[in-house]
């Protein structure tokens, strides 16, 4: 079941993965990317970028948060926050989706 992120808290084990509505290019240290349907162009930093790689393929938050910090120096707690915020505004722009995952 897809959600859309902006409406719901992230949980560990939810799967995030970009949708097909957007086409990416380096742009500096990080990505330019154009919603494919809305024409309209979104920028990421060089760890939005990374992270924008990472969904390529669904990934839980755990997986997502996890990679972030083993790649840069940064408190968890505000990784968690900056990764919420991104994930949530990349999926309220259409340019994510979240594959919500009930634990067993």
């Amino acid at each position: 079941m897809n959600w859309k992120l902006s409406n719901h808290d992230l949980a560990d084990h939810d799967l995030v993965s970009a949708t097909k509505d957007a086409v990416a290019c380096e742009f500096g240290n990080g990505l330019a990317l154009l919603n494919l349907k809305s024409n309209i162009y979104y920028s990421l930093n060089g760890v939005g970028a990374f992270i924008w790689e990472l969904i390529q393929e669904p990934r839980s938050i755990a997986d997502i948060r996890g990679a972030v910090l083993a790649r840069y120096t940064v408190d968890p707690e505000r990784c968690q926050a900056d990764i919420d915020a991104l994930l949530k505004g990349l999926a309220d722009n259409g340019l994510a989706r979240l594959h919500h995952e009930a634990l067993v």
